[in-house]
């Protein structure tokens, strides 16, 4: 099974998610590959299982333009999207944490929670980060049984 990992960071945060939860999916013994957005060639998505797709929140809850244009890119929402974000509840509350997430899990129609975690996975955030890989792991083993 293989899994695409892309993911736009800016500060460091979501990279550091998006490596975390590559971690934990290599040493579940899947395959993955990961893709920072805009950086290099577009990797083809029909070449995967399923995508996990990870934005940082902008603004006043918005998506980044470089999220949104990789979304276009794309073309087709595939089948098996899971989605996570970085944010700062500092910044618009709790309404807007990780607004970037929550909307491209709704435009997917992702049937798995994104993940929201507050600036980095360290501390007690990573067993948060790992814990969700597995249940993404296992929500699609479940799907494809």
């Amino acid at each position: 099974m293989s899994f695409l990992i892309a993911y736009a960071s800016l500060s460091g945060n979501t990279k550091e998610v998006a490596d975390l939860i590559a971690e934990t999916l290599i040493a579940e013994g899947m395959e993955v590959t990961t893709y920072r957005i805009g950086g290099g060639v577009m990797p083809t998505l029909h070449q995967f299982d399923a995508m996990i797709i990870g934005s940082f929140t902008w603004g006043k809850g918005e998506t980044p333009d470089e999220v949104k244009n990789f979304v276009a890119d794309i073309g087709y929402k595939p089948d098996s999207v899971y989605v996570f974000g970085t944010g700062d509840t500092q910044f618009g509350g709790d309404i807007l944490f990780c607004h970037a997430a929550v909307k491209l899990a709704r435009f997917y129609g992702s049937t798995y929670d994104p993940l929201r975690i507050e600036q980095s996975p360290r501390g007690k955030q990573q067993k948060i980060v790992i814990e969700w890989s597995k249940g993404v792991l296992k929500h699609w083993k479940h799907l494809h049984e």
